[in-house]
C-alpha cells in the first residue's frame, strides 16, 4: 500500500460483522454433516431406479438377468439408515441393496466386468476396486462409488455362468417427511 494510504475502517467492520453472523447462526458449531439434507425417493423409486442400473450392468456385460431373481421375487433388501455415531432416525430413512445375478459363460466374465469398469468410469464413478485374475476367488470384480451421489455398484463373477451385480444406494429419505436432525 501507497504512503500515505488507509485502510478504510469499514473493511474491519466487514469482517467483524461476517464473524459475529457466523458465530450467531452456529457456524462454529459444527456437525460434521450429520444433518446435511439427504436426497428424497420413495422405495418404489429406488427400487426402480436400481433395477435400471443393474439391468444397464447387464447389457454392458452382454449377460442375461436370470428370472430367479426377478425384482417381483424381492432382489431389494431395505434398511434403515446407521449414522457414523450408530444413530438411527425414527423419519423413515433407508437403504436399499439391489441385487440379481446375470448368467454369462466364464470365458466372457473378464471382458464382461472390465466393460462395467470402463462404463462406470465414463459416467463418473470412482473405481475403489478392480480384480480380473482367474487364481483368485472371485477372479473378476469391479466396486466403484459414485463420489457425489454416494450409490456403490458391484459385480462380479459367483459361479462357472454367473455374475452378481449390485447397486447399493445411499441413505435416502422419503418425499414428503420432515427429516430429523441429530
Amino acid at each position: 500500500m501507497p504512503r500515505g494510504q488507509t485502510v478504510s475502517s469499514s473493511v474491519p467492520r466487514r469482517i467483524t460483522t461476517a464473524l459475529a453472523l457466523t458465530l450467531l447462526l452456529g457456524g462454529c458449531m459444527s456437525d460434521n454433516g450429520i444433518n446435511d439434507p439427504l436426497p428424497r425417493m420413495s422405495k418404489v423409486k429406488a427400487e426402480e431406479w436400481a433395477r435400471h442400473w443393474t439391468e444397464s450392468m447387464a447389457r454392458t456385460a452382454k449377460a442375461e438377468i436370470q428370472p430367479e431373481t426377478d425384482p417381483e421375487l424381492s432382489a431389494a433388501s431395505f434398511t434403515h439408515c446407521v449414522g457414523e455415531r450408530d444413530e438411527v432416525a425414527g423419519d423413515g430413512r433407508f437403504t436399499l441393496r439391489y441385487s440379481v445375478r446375470a448368467k454369462l459363460p466364464k470365458k466372457q466374465h473378464a471382458q464382461a466386468i472390465r466393460a462395467i469398469r470402463d462404463t462406470l468410469k465414463r459416467k463418473g464413478f470412482e473405481i475403489v476396486g478392480y480384480r480380473s485374475d482367474a487364481s483368485k476367488n472371485p477372479a473378476n470384480l469391479v466396486d466403484a462409488k459414485h463420489p457425489e451421489d454416494h450409490q456403490a455398484i458391484s459385480a462380479e463373477d459367483i459361479d462357472d455362468s454367473l455374475l452378481v451385480l449390485i447397486v447399493n444406494t445411499p441413505c435416502l429419505l422419503p418425499p414428503g417427511v420432515s427429516q430429523q436432525q441429530f
